[in-house]
């Protein structure tokens, strides 16, 4: 994968009062298997990998999606679900290698799945200063130094995977971040941070100060 290729950023406005909408809404599960539906045409291909995130909303918002994508989506079979979309889908291209800058300071979010692993099984970790140290580490590994960070909410996920029921720790994380390695920084944003991404996590959204 190479860190300097464009990414493609895609906004989706969903109608919660659509049927279909309203189950992915529900479900990180089956909204990740109707997302994969604007990267392959059949069941026979394998999808290439996104990053998706449902954004913080209220009652007076509609439903925010971000996807960002190697690839360009075809999003024609969501826009054809009828309700389905609220407004027409925006999409943009992000030029990494133009974005990121060494020891540039940017402001970030991340909805990530914080964990920690012992005796070979992985735990999620629920507190808020334990989760700071987590995305703490994450920099250091991948790149960034974390200046400025709060968790603006974390929750369990309940959801199932087929038959198996899946149980994730999530944390939204806001703050301010300075690139230490781009090329490492770069490979993060668009593989992801952490586990849990076909569930929603893991995308890290930046903009330069």
């Amino acid at each position: 994968m190479q860190w300097g290729a464009n990414m493609h950023l895609t906004r989706l406005w969903l109608d919660p009062l659509a049927p279909h909408a309203r189950r992915d809404l529900a479900d990180p599960y089956d909204m990740h298997r109707s997302l994969v539906r604007a990267f392959v045409t059949d069941d026979s291909q394998s999808p290439p990998r996104f990053l998706w995130r449902l954004e913080a909303s209220s009652a007076w918002r509609d439903p925010q999606l971000i996807v960002q994508s190697g690839q360009a989506g075809d999003w024609t079979s969501l826009e054809q679900r009828a309700g389905y979309l609220k407004r027409p889908v925006e999409t943009k291209t992000v030029d990494v290698a133009t974005l990121l800058q060494a020891d540039a300071r940017y402001r970030f979010r991340l909805l990530a799945n914080p964990t920690v692993t012992r005796e070979g099984k992985r735990h999620g970790l629920a507190g808020e200063e334990a989760q700071l140290e987590w995305l703490s580490r994450q920099g250091q590994r991948l790149g960034f130094q974390v200046e400025a960070a709060l968790v603006t909410a974390s929750d369990t996920l309940f959801c199932r995977k087929g038959q198996v029921r899946v149980q994730l720790q999530r944390a939204w994380f806001e703050g301010i971040l300075r690139a230490r390695d781009v090329a490492a920084l770069g490979l993060a944003m668009k593989a992801g941070i952490g586990p849990g991404k076909a569930f929603g996590c893991g995308l890290l959204s930046m903009a330069r100060i």
